[in-house]
């Protein structure tokens, strides 16, 4: 808008001041709605409104048992979720997260079975997925492989690892200790979602609070820029890998504990669904965005999903047709947010 005419110069207005009102209809139309909602409000209005239909029409999803069934599964799901998430935020992916539960899960399992003794077991397993992180952080970081390619290949190689240290087959025989701990409660509470409430804490406060997180997020957001600011960012890619893949050999520990067994073909399409889960959760592809908090949602929304699918016998074939559209909603309902900001 011009027409300065004290000054005889344009006067330039805020885009927000041409939009709508407080009590303005058009500020209260569906469409303007779901522009101005956060992407976790929709997941998580999404997941109680399921918890209801689920609690109306299948008599067993509020029992005792089953809410136990699912946070443990959540528990794990979300441990890895909120591993990839670090991934995501930098602008990158890890597909090899999968495969690094069942290599870390059989690696475990073995040692733990074998006389090694169950804290250098877990020792030694952390470690492994520490490595693991450390070689995938260098080749995207230092090589410049793109981290799609290279998880992709930890994909293929880890699983075959999980094969050859397991000779195809299950192992068992682990210490009652192991299995005791999955399925014990602290207030009531299954250990396992008190494990994953623990890594959740230590991740927001990492990317909330410390300057390797707002590194992270600024890295994600504009890399070159964040190169030009003195931002090592080889060493954020390094901690970002490293985090993704320790979580995934923490989070193939409590699975084992909870299965009682590990075996080379476990974990299969992990990576999908913790993708899934941090996408849902409001992070974007792009990177610079995401949160702990919708990693965490996502997960409960897709384990409830799973969970229901079972209790009301449903399909999985339709279950598998209901996430992916789920997952096209959540990006849909982002855009709008995007283009609003933008102020279109």
């Amino acid at each position: 808008m011009t027409g300065g005419r004290d000054s005889g110069r344009p006067i330039t207005l805020d885009p927000g001041v041409l939009r709508p009102g407080l009590f303005s209809p058009e500020r209260w139309t569906m469409r303007s709605l779901l522009r101005r909602l956060p992407v976790e409000t929709y997941v998580v209005s999404f997941t109680v409104a399921l918890w209801v239909i689920l609690a109306m029409t299948a008599p067993n999803f509020l029992t005792e048992a089953n809410i136990s069934n699912m946070m443990r599964q959540t528990a794990v799901a979300a441990i890895i979720a909120i591993g990839v998430l670090c991934t995501i935020v930098i602008a990158g992916i890890d597909l090899s997260v999968g495969s690094v539960v069942a290599f870390c899960g059989v690696l475990f399992a073995q040692m733990a079975s074998h006389g090694f003794g169950v804290p250098a077991s877990i020792v030694l397993t952390l470690l492994a997925g520490l490595i693991v992180g450390l070689i995938n952080g260098l080749a995207v970081g230092k090589l410049g492989i793109p981290a799609f390619i290279v998880t992709l290949a930890g994909l293929q190689a880890y699983r075959g690892l999980a094969l050859l240290i397991s000779g195809g087959m299950t192992v068992g025989g682990l210490p009652s200790g192991i299995k005791e701990f999955a399925r014990g409660t602290a207030i009531g509470v299954p250990n396992l979602f008190w494990a994953m409430l623990a890594v959740g804490v230590s991740v927001y406060y990492l990317l909330r609070y410390t300057r390797a997180g707002r590194y992270l997020y600024a890295m994600g957001s504009n890399a070159k820029a964040a190169r030009r600011q003195g931002i090592d960012t080889l060493r954020i890619t390094i901690v970002a890998y490293v985090i993704s893949s320790s979580l995934a050999a923490f989070a193939s520990i409590l699975l084992v504990s909870r299965l009682s067994i590990a075996s080379p073909s476990m974990a299969n399409a992990y990576e999908l669904q913790a993708i899934a889960a941090v996408v849902v959760g409001g992070a974007s592809l792009f990177g610079g965005r995401g949160t702990v908090f919708g990693a965490i949602v996502g997960a409960v929304l897709f384990t409830t999903m799973s969970n229901g699918a079972v209790l009301l016998d449903i399909d999985p074939f339709w279950e598998m047709v209901l996430e992916g559209l789920l997952i096209a909603l959540v990006v849909y309902l982002d855009n709008l947010q995007k283009r609003r900001q933008a102020g279109f």
